[in-house]
């Protein structure tokens, strides 16, 4: 366009009306903005407008071209100045194929050349890469193979595709060229093919084989003899080697069922040739950006990481022995890493229901971390399958999207004879043990369900069990840095990055250690069992036991205690496939395992369990109850239903954690705080119960302006009159339909033998009288709700007879009465046995415990754990004969365990359900009423607080010599007593000479507890008193246990004092209302 020629669109917009215009300047700036951006605009447009023209008229071009060449190419070799016959057909075909490429190289022309080649023969396409023209045709073969290589992709089936893959076959198989100089030649070929995608397209060609033996075709002979080729190609110290290799995993090795779409005779040659010890190189390649395989993992689309897996665990598992160390621990590495990033819904199985039942495959929920005893009444399910066998087909879960072939192939990886295959190569390579760990924890987090059988197999296996124990704790854990920090440093020290290697070794011997603890006696654990195999001891000696559980507690309870607590369950050890919330899980599920174990039978030295010197135990205490409250507040309301029980409270350990670190401590590892901190803490959390409780149900009622505050807090009384001669039964009919309305305040109106009601009002007393009388009714064992042990230790009877409804109501009705007991401070003088005191806890009883209910079903498990002889000989199978009112029958303890024989292999998993079966299922229903029942008035996490021990304490007092002193400096005195009345001196010199027996009996006719309160006699409520009832000194001393009250007639000799005491005592005499 001329100067002087303008476009009318360009002309400025002047107004000839004279109208003003007021806009500012920026608008004026905007408004030149505007229009020189659509000027700009408008000559993009133009400049685009032109590019497409010339393209579309240079594509009009090529297209004639290519027509025109396409003719050309029509007419054959004969058409291009040479005659076949002439001699010079090299200079032929290299301008045929030429007009090949130029053309376009569509599938119809690239078949016809191939046919053509082939049909020249080898000897002709092999001279022509050797003749005067061998670099132009070296050119164009290795352009014509890529051409060959993506048509055979598309469709691998057909009959072009075979040509294909024939030809190719052909220029670069070794067999094609013998003479060492021209090797080079399909070397470089084989280059240039990696370099364009070769095993991409190989892949995709398999993926479209079929999966059946049956239907093997020659396309996948070929696929596979490609393969070989490429790898013998290859120089194992070149970078593209390195590539190859990645690119084998990444494309070949994720195409699903890879063995079954490659013919049988063609898997040996292929397997062979793959240069399975050479994947240590793929961390030296500088395309990656760190030195672990986990970048190989990350190349790969997640859905395909399972199939990867599956095909490296079929090619390679039967040639582990023949990997170097460092090969090794790579795919012991690569296995982790895949099984990290699998989706564990994936690789979980469910059995299958088969005749041979010998090989069933059954699923035990894992307790090593989960110490919750809510097993149902079915028999429970133990994977009891024989080595090398597979029995599982896939979940139904619907993320799971593998096929049942490849669910089965990888369902190999926990299988008995791997897991020792793997424990033999390790053996044999020590420095790929650290793979292995975190290996096997990958396992078990990957397929929890198979957890418990891999940590048996390892527990049984030779190159595992005691001998693994040892080695990891003196090879790894007791030189590690984990848990060395006590200060403020130590969470620093456990999360940093650089400590990651040492995270396997500890929680494989962690998780080990806790398994071997189900089936360990105390005899095995102190070394003390008479046996002579050193499988009969424990693996690690008191010393180690006292240092590593020290390590263990320095390393929970930071966890516990770390501010960020959403750290803590979001995130973890490098490397491993586990929360910081799953690792102090696992920690102090092992800790608990050996504290109970030193709170039995003590080894380790005075406060070895304590954390004090890091804590402020005042405000520690402070803190507990506030957050305690705040839980309450917002949770007090919360039921919910677990395996078909109701559970107060349903915030687990886990939870508790998270949300409050200090009841954290206090539910996972409360040893590390004084017992006496503890049991303040716990009176702490009644008192803030009851108010919390009777507040709330006073809100919900109309409002009295005249209520005052202590009204509030104050329920009414529920009022029972109970007849002495039916204790038991009067306070069942009245009080069992309270609930947790018992927390109240109870009146009691005892009516005597004649029928009249006793004088006196019930301050608190005649309760507490009340309680103590109902409790020696309640769990008296001539009822038939309690059985006793040797140690006259009492747990429920197992009995059928215990288990009807009426029965399980008096659990009911028990379980809330020793509630109240524990609420109100009350002891009851009852033992129960510790297995039953782990249910209050919820936890699981396992070996150590059977010893105390059954001592000879001890030792005959004892001596099974350790039998080396033919098992057959003990025609054992996986069931137990129980006797219920004089009959026996026989009880499967896995679905049809009649037929499962007891084998060394799954001797482990019999012990443990037997032990099981006597300790928690038989008595199941009436212990979970019993609870349901305390669980109404007590807080089952205020229990957790406490070990079994410590809640026999609570319940029943200190079973410890009664502290004289104590007792008189916390006596009070009535009438004309004081402790210088010459009747109190002489009391306090007989009780001195009285022995222990003696003393616990004085104790239990005032108190009606022989034991004294667990924090010494300040405790006791009301406070132990003395007052005159007389100067008749015919008469015997009464007392009023109600108040804790001795009445004592003023004696004035020793020896009458001692003859009438002791003569009180063992009279049995009781209340007395004075």
């Amino acid at each position: 366009m001329l100067p002087f020629e303008s476009d009318s669109t360009s002309r400025r917009n002047i107004n000839l009306g004279g109208a003003s215009s007021q806009s500012s300047q920026a608008v004026l700036l905007d408004r030149a903005r505007a229009l020189r951006n659509a000027r700009r605009d408008e000559r993009n447009k133009e400049i685009a407008a032109l590019k497409i023209r010339n393209w579309l008229s240079s594509q009009h071009g090529i297209q004639i071209v290519r027509a025109e060449l396409r003719v050309q190419f029509d007419l054959g070799p004969q058409g291009h100045g040479h005659s076949i016959e002439d001699g010079q057909l090299d200079q032929t075909f290299l301008a045929w194929t030429r007009l090949l490429l130029l053309c376009g190289a569509d599938e119809v022309r690239l078949y016809r050349w191939s046919a053509a080649m082939l049909d020249k023969g080898h000897d002709f396409v092999i001279g022509l890469l050797h003749g005067p023209q061998k670099d132009s045709w070296l050119f164009l073969m290795k352009r014509v193979s890529v051409s060959l290589l993506r048509k055979f992709a598309q469709d691998a089936t057909s009959d072009q595709a075979l040509l294909f893959l024939q030809f190719l076959e052909m220029i670069v198989s070794p067999a094609s060229w013998t003479a060492a100089a021209s090797r080079s030649v399909p070397v470089d070929i084989t280059a240039y093919l990696l370099q364009n995608n070769l095993f991409l397209h190989v892949g995709s060609a398999f993926q479209q084989m079929p999966t059946t033996l049956k239907a093997a075709t020659q396309h996948s002979v070929h696929l596979s003899r490609l393969i070989v080729s490429t790898f013998s190609h290859l120089s194992g110290s070149s970078t593209s080697y390195a590539l190859a290799f990645l690119d084998f995993f990444v494309h070949i090795l994720s195409v699903p069922l890879l063995p079954n779409r490659i013919p049988l005779k063609e898997l040996p040659l292929l397997v062979s040739c793959i240069p399975w010890g050479d994947l240590p190189l793929f961390t030296s390649l500088p395309q990656t950006s760190s030195s672990t395989l986990n970048d190989l993992v990350l190349r790969i689309p997640r859905s395909l990481r399972p199939h990867v897996l599956a095909n490296v665990l079929a090619f390679l598992s039967p040639r582990y022995i023949k990997l170097s160390s460092t090969a090794l621990a790579s795919y012991l590495e690569l296995y982790a890493d895949l099984l990290d990033s699998i989706s564990p819904n994936q690789l979980e199985t469910k059995p299958i229901n088969q005749t041979n039942l010998a090989t069933s495959s059954v699923t035990k929920p894992s307790v090593v971390h989960d110490e919750s005893d809510s097993d149902e009444d079915d028999v429970m399910d133990i994977d009891v399958s024989p080595p090398n066998q597979s029995t599982s087909l896939p979940s139904m879960d619907s993320k799971a999207s593998l096929d049942s072939r490849t669910i089965s192939r990888l369902s190999n990886l926990t299988t008995a004879a791997h897991i020792i295959s793997l424990l033999s190569a390790t053996a044999r390579h020590p420095d790929a043990r650290p793979q292995l760990f975190r290996l096997i924890l990958s396992l078990t987090v990957s397929v929890p369900s198979k957890k418990e059988q891999i940590w048996t197999t390892i527990g049984v296996s030779p190159g595992g069990g005691s001998g693994l124990i040892r080695e990891c704790w003196r090879g790894y854990v007791r030189s590690s840095p984990l848990g060395k920090v006590q200060d403020d440093g130590a969470t620093k020290v456990l999360m940093d990055p650089a400590h990651a290697s040492a995270w396997p070794p500890l929680l494989l011997l962690v998780s080990l250690y806790s398994q071997t603890l189900l089936t360990m006696g105390d005899d095995e654990f102190f070394s003390l069992s008479s046996t002579s195999s050193i499988t009969a001891r424990n693996p690690l000696t008191v010393d180690d036991l006292i240092v590593f559980s020290r390590q263990l507690l320095n390393i929970a309870f930071p966890l516990y205690w770390f501010e960020d607590q959403a750290k803590v369950k979001e995130s973890g050890p490098v490397g491993i496939r586990l929360t910081w919330e799953k690792v102090r899980e696992i920690v102090s599920s092992c800790l608990k395992g050996i504290h109970a174990r030193d709170s039995r039978r003590p080894f380790t030295p005075p406060e070895h369990w304590l954390l004090t010197s890091q804590l402020d135990l005042h405000s520690f205490v402070e803190a507990a109850v506030l957050e305690e409250q705040t839980l309450s507040n917002g949770d007090s309301e919360v039921t919910v239903i677990s395996n078909s029980r109701h559970r107060r409270n349903g915030l687990s350990p886990r939870q508790i954690a998270h949300l409050s670190p200090r009841l954290g401590i206090l539910n996972n590892i409360p040893f590390a705080i004084p017992f006496e901190v503890r049991v303040e803490i716990f009176r702490h959390f009644i008192r803030n119960d009851f108010v919390r409780t009777f507040r709330q149900r006073r809100s919900i009622e109309p409002i009295n302006p005249a209520l005052t505050f202590d009204t509030v807090i104050r329920p009414r009384r529920k009022r029972a009159t109970v007849r002495r001669t039916s204790i038991a039964e009067d306070g069942f009919d009245q009080l069992s339909s309270l609930g947790s309305d018992l927390k109240g305040p109870v009146e009691i109106q005892f009516v005597d033998q004649f029928g009249q009601e006793e004088a006196g009002i019930d301050g608190g007393g005649v309760f507490k009288e009340f309680l103590t009388s109902l409790s020696r009714e309640a769990f008296d064992t001539n009822r038939g709700l309690w059985l006793a042990t040797q140690q006259q230790e009492l747990y429920p009877n197992p009995h059928s007879y215990a288990t009807e409804p009426h029965q399980l109501n008096w659990y009911r009705f028990i379980g809330r009465i020793l509630g109240k007991a524990l609420y109100e401070g009350i002891l009851v003088d009852v033992a129960f046995a510790p297995f039953f005191l782990a249910k209050w806890l919820g936890k699981q009883s396992y070996l150590d415990d059977l010893a105390s209910l059954d001592p000879e079903l001890y030792n005959g498990l004892i001596f099974l754990k350790h039998f080396d002889k033919n098992f057959e000989d003990l025609s054992l199978n996986f069931t137990i004969t129980a006797e219920d009112l004089g009959v026996s029958r026989t009880v499967n303890l896995i679905p049809h365990g009649d037929q499962v024989s007891v084998t060394k292999e799954n001797r482990l998993q019999y012990i443990y359900l037997v032990s099981h079966y006597r300790l928690s299922r038989q008595i199941k229903r009436q212990s979970e009423a019993f609870f349901e029942g305390l669980s109404d008035i007590i807080d089952p996490k205020w229990l957790r607080m406490f070990n079994q021990q410590e809640v026999q304490i609570l319940v029943g007092g200190v079973n410890a010599p009664i502290d004289l002193d104590d007792l008189r400096q916390n006596c009070n005195y009535g009438g004309l007593y004081d402790d210088d009345h010459e009747t109190i001196v002489i009391f306090w010199k007989v009780i001195n000479s009285f022995d222990h027996e003696q003393r616990r009996g004085l104790l239990r006719f005032v108190t009606s507890c022989g034991r004294p309160p667990l924090l010494g006699f300040k405790e006791l409520y009301p406070k132990f008193s003395i007052r005159d009832s007389s100067s008749d000194e015919q008469r015997l001393p009464t007392s009023s246990t109600c108040v804790n009250l001795l009445k004592l007639p003023r004696y004035q000799s020793e020896r009458v004092m001692r003859q009438k005491l002791i003569q009180a005592i063992n009279s049995g005499a009781g209340f007395d209302l004075s």
